[in-house]
């Protein structure tokens, strides 16, 4: 007697937001449909985001039947919501590979702003983030990236009664790890065919990444910068953040004026200070001088514990000392108190939780 093992056919059709709208319109024209056809698709799947060929209610049964046959829609699904004391809402996002990832919206009097994941994971080994504790399994798509915009303003249009006003990569995963993804979600969050937000309104925040930054200049990218610094004391920066070692600081620098040149954008320096780490004179008189070489301001973060880290943030006079500093050199300084600390969504501490 034989015995046959029936195997699942492999599922061979494509994620149609891989097509370029001019590759949609060629779908169509070769099953002998007008080309408009590719048009009013692609504004189903990038202006309004829809992940369901049924929604599309302006092409007949039989094309929509057509795209079914031929396509999916690989989209991000809400696994668990969580709402903290002080509004913001943390999203943990089931993906189509069944990984997760987190995303924030963070609302203020004035504005709302998603805070997006670029990686399942990270690629680097950040000793005061939650996320470098975790593998970095994979990049996001770019309309993963892309979907949790959608999701976060329609979460904003809900409980606020208005659209999203900024957008800051600063989630899960360095973003610059994953280039060609992350402009492609910036295209699109940007394309008047898309969500249609101004670049000025994004932020991409990295540990710093001085090829890659350089890379983003030549591109001529339209969005801001912001820069997990922390130390700019070399062998400091190296102990907070190991990879530091593949990227002087020096070498970050000159990356920084090239941005400036040819951007002519103000650079973000990202800054929490820890107890007994970077919390002296020669750490502030450091930053000051790192500052005065480049167009930049500081943005000095309140620290956020993780479970297995023994950081602890410097008392009050520490940082009111770097403020004073600061300031006293003319440098812009903001202090950013954290948010959603109490479902784990603030600076620091997403890592699927």
């Amino acid at each position: 007697m034989r015995f046959f093992i029936f195997r699942p056919l492999k599922n061979t059709k494509k994620d149609i937001r891989v097509l370029t709208k001019d590759e949609l319109i060629k779908f169509f024209v070769k099953h002998n449909i007008s080309p408009f056809r590719g048009k009013q698709v692609y504004q189903w799947l990038w202006q309004k985001g829809v992940h369901d060929f049924d929604s599309m209610t302006n092409l007949a049964l039989a094309h929509r039947e057509l795209l079914k046959s031929n396509f999916e829609i690989n989209h991000i699904k809400i696994d668990v919501e969580q709402k903290s004391k002080d509004g913001t809402v943390k999203n943990a996002l089931k993906l189509h590979d069944q990984l997760f990832v987190e995303s924030l919206l963070i609302p203020t009097k004035k504005r709302s702003t998603a805070c997006v994941s670029s990686q399942v994971g990270c690629s680097l080994d950040c000793t005061f983030c939650a996320t470098a504790s975790m593998k970095r399994m994979r990049n996001l798509n770019a309309d993963e990236i892309y979907d949790q915009v959608v999701l976060i303003n329609q979460q904003s249009l809900i409980y606020h009664q208005r659209p999203l006003t900024n957008i800051v990569f600063m989630g899960m995963g360095e973003p610059l790890m994953n280039y060609n993804n992350v402009l492609a979600s910036i295209d699109k969050i940007t394309d008047p065919e898309g969500l249609g937000m101004s670049p000025k309104r994004i932020t991409v925040s990295t540990s710093g990444i001085p090829k890659i930054i350089r890379k983003m200049a030549d591109d001529g990218v339209r969005f801001c910068l912001a820069v997990s610094l922390h130390s700019a004391r070399q062998e400091l920066r190296e102990q907070i953040m190991p990879f530091a070692t593949k990227f002087p600081l020096d070498e970050l620098l000159k990356s920084l004026k090239h941005w400036y040149a040819c951007t002519k954008k103000q650079i973000t320096f990202e800054y929490v200070v820890w107890e007994g780490i970077n919390d002296t004179k020669k750490d502030i008189q450091a930053l000051v001088k790192f500052c005065l070489q480049v167009p930049s301001k500081v943005n000095l973060i309140q620290y956020n514990p993780i479970d297995y880290s023994k950081l602890k943030e410097a008392p009050s006079h520490v940082i009111d000392d770097y403020i004073k500093t600061l300031k006293d050199s003319r440098i812009q300084v903001t202090y950013r108190r954290s948010r959603g600390r109490d479902i784990d969504a603030a600076c620091g501490q997403l890592a699927n939780k």
